[in-house]
């Protein structure tokens, strides 16, 4: 197999048959040798009923059909396992990837020296402050160039791919295993897009979700951070304590200002101590997560593929 197109449908239902016309279109342009996997994450909306209409059409197509919603992550590994092809193409299904890049991404993986291409939007994407202070935040955590104009939509190596889903956790996120594996790499511009329908699933609370997997998965630095400021803080509160003390005693008066200085700083110690157990506590729910070795998806129905 030359090329697999991997796509997680999870809304626009509209967006399938368009976008899998487009696919064949530009792939027998390139190949005949080709697949495209469309992987329902238990959408709502009857995307399945839609993709099986497809997947009747043209037997390139092939159906995975999730048991429940497992996550737009779950659902690329899903079409990664199921891929076969020499190269792989991961993009999303509403269209605002638009499959006739799937050219230029070839080209550049083929003319050049890179086991992956990434696709990177021409116009500076406005990224919601939130989202801005954590790629850069991340950025310098994890000492790596991120780019919040990337996203999934790029070409990959088999050798990449097979790299990719050795990687077993339950906590994952695309993009940033692939930046850390450290492959070869290559970017290409293009333009995205507006969405063929509907608006994005992701609220902002299934985004810091999402970002605080990545950040808990990639690292342990929240928990040396952590550690340093609690003895920077106690350093402080030693200071503290002396300085209150001192013109206390001297004075022999300011008995309130006493009280309340040492319940202030009890508060203050006690809700870094809250923090610090939830940073910790997260690790912990994390690794009892991944000890118990659970799949990450279980399918209810394959279309197209034996």
């Amino acid at each position: 197999m030359e090329i697999s197109v991997v796509v997680p449908v999870y809304g626009c239902p509209q967006a399938i048959n368009p976008l899998c016309e487009r696919l064949d279109s530009t792939l027998n342009k390139l190949t005949n040798d080709y697949e495209i996997i469309l992987v329902n994450d238990n959408c709502p909306r009857g995307s399945w009923s839609e993709i099986k209409k497809v997947c009747n059409k043209n037997h390139n197509i092939i159906g995975i059909d999730f048991s429940r919603n497992f996550g737009q992550q779950k659902a690329i590994v899903a079409g990664l396992d199921y891929s076969s092809g020499d190269y792989v193409v991961v993009m999303d299904c509403d269209l605002q990837d638009n499959p006739e890049d799937i050219e230029k991404l070839y080209s550049a993986i083929k003319n050049n020296d890179f086991d992956l291409v990434f696709a990177k939007d021409k116009k500076q994407v406005k990224k919601k402050l939130t989202s801005r202070i954590f790629y850069n935040f991340y950025s310098k955590l994890m000492k790596v160039d991120y780019d919040p104009n990337l996203s999934n939509f790029g070409i990959y190596k088999r050798v990449v791919i097979d790299s990719l889903v050795s990687m077993r956790e339950s906590h994952r996120g695309f993009t940033s295993y692939i930046k850390w594996m450290g492959f070869k790499q290559g970017i290409v511009e293009i333009e995205r897009s507006d969405r063929f329908e509907g608006k994005s699933g992701y609220s902002f609370k299934k985004r810091m979700s999402s970002a605080l997997d990545i950040l808990y998965s990639q690292t342990d630095l929240p928990i040396k951070m952590i550690s340093n400021f609690g003895f920077i803080l106690l350093f402080l509160s030693i200071i503290a304590i002396i300085a209150t003390l001192i013109p206390c005693l001297i004075l022999k008066s300011y008995y309130v200002m006493l009280v309340l200085t040492i319940i202030f700083a009890l508060m203050l110690v006690l809700g870094i101590c809250l923090i610090a157990i939830g940073i910790v506590g997260n690790y912990v729910v994390r690794i009892y997560s991944e000890s118990k070795h659970r799949p990450l998806y279980f399918v209810r129905e394959t279309i197209n593929k034996d």
